[in-house]
């Protein structure tokens, strides 16, 4: 056991070796190949005289070497010069000489390895019906020869071997250029997904924060206004703003714990669940100083995840804009339809002639508030639109698809 793992230890170091010197591997082949031959060819066969090598030896022996060393740098030049050295051979000697033969075998497979299929036949197909052609004509034996038949079957499983060999070669080429490809796009689809998880966590923060923080502002501000005459009327302001504190401290934290537990594929992503918590917002415009007049129209119904959190946040956006610049009292209608989910918030401009405080707001649409509705609702595949119509009244009006019983 222990033997031939160190043999197939030392094979496939070998074989690593030759990958990293092609060259010299091929001239130690070439070297190992004209060392056989050239003694099989000299001792003859069996019972035959030893004979001294000839010129024609010598050629044939060069041209192997030079053919077999070479054949990854020049496949086309050294399979004509093997062919033409051999043919040649055969014209003087009327023989074959072996060693030129299998160095032509060998290589026209490489020949067949580095060509697309029609060259390969066409050269090294053609270079071995030559052969073919040029044994049977002039060499002895005649066409129906062994050592005839022998060159030509062994010249064409060369090429359709090589041919097969690169073919194999390139699917392997593709599928590993298609792996790293999908690789590739995997790992863009992760930065993308993460640049919109980012977007979304930004948005959520956005919502969450402007709301309470407006709140308090509120309740900061009419306490500051009382404290010195009427400490007492204080108190329920500050209670005010520690309710809307600790409600956003809350809110912050379940966004973190997203955050946090990320690796949980079935940790839920929305820290609101959406219009389910309605009536919970509305009493906290309440106790913030702002009324809201709510309806509902048609049967509410449980929307998509992404539409009832649009739709929870798109109010929650446009009270805020309403409390912050509005007159103190808002309408908001809820319209449930076959195919959709409409929200309209209505509300009073303050007069900036007569409102001194007025006119040291923000004007209406500016900051991230009405961008972040946009982007509510176009995450929803919805739209919304915000403006000031005739009469003086700001409106928004979103309107959320959501067909019936289709949930997502």
């Amino acid at each position: 056991m222990g033997s031939h793992t160190v043999s197939g230890m030392e094979m496939a170091a070998v074989q690593a070796w030759g990958r990293r010197h092609p060259h010299v591997a091929d001239a130690a082949f070439g070297l190992a190949l004209v060392a056989v031959f050239g003694v099989i060819v000299v001792t003859g066969g069996q019972g035959e005289a030893i004979r001294d090598a000839g010129p024609g030896d010598v050629l044939a022996v060069g041209t192997a070497l030079v053919a077999v060393a070479g054949r990854r740098r020049w496949p086309a030049a050294l399979l004509l010069l093997a062919v033409a050295v051999s043919s040649a051979f055969i014209v003087v000697t009327h023989h074959r000489h072996p060693i030129l033969i299998v160095a032509g075998i060998v290589v026209a497979y490489t020949f067949a390895t580095r060509s697309e299929r029609r060259r390969a036949w066409q050269v090294a197909g053609g270079c071995t019906v030559g052969l073919f052609v040029i044994g049977g004509l002039l060499a002895d034996g005649g066409w129906w020869a062994p050592e005839n038949l022998g060159t030509f079957a062994w010249g064409a499983a060369a090429v359709a071997f090589g041919d097969a060999t690169r073919s194999r070669r390139a699917y392997i080429v593709e599928v590993e250029d298609r792996a790293r490809r999908a690789e590739e796009t995997r790992e863009e689809e992760a930065r993308r997904r993460v640049a919109e998880e980012r977007l979304r966590i930004a948005r959520e923060l956005h919502d969450i924060v402007a709301h309470h923080i407006a709140v308090i502002n509120v309740h900061a501000g009419a306490a500051t206004h009382v404290l010195p005459t009427q400490p007492e009327a204080a108190g329920p302001a500050l209670a005010h703003i520690r309710r809307a504190s600790d409600t956003v401290l809350k809110e912050l934290a379940s966004v973190v714990g997203v955050l946090r537990s990320s690796d949980d594929i079935d940790v839920d992503t929305e820290p609101t669940r959406g219009l389910a918590r309605l009536s919970e917002l509305l009493d906290g415009f309440a106790a913030a100083g702002l009324k809201v007049e709510h309806r509902r129209n048609g049967a509410s119904r449980e929307l998509p995840a992404v539409v009832d959190l649009a739709a929870y946040r798109i109010i929650q956006e446009a009270l805020t804009n309403a409390q912050k610049h509005g007159s103190g009292v808002a309408q908001l209608t809820v319209t449930y339809t076959p195919a959709a989910v409409q929200i309209d918030v209505t509300n009073g401009i303050t007069n900036p002639v007569t409102d001194p405080a007025a006119r040291r707001r923000p004007r209406k649409g500016s900051g991230y508030g009405l961008v972040g509705m946009r982007e509510r609702a176009a995450a929803a595949n919805g739209t919304v639109s915000a403006g000031v119509q005739p009469g003086g009244r700001f409106v928004v009006h979103a309107e959320l698809p959501a067909a019936k019983g289709v949930l997502l």
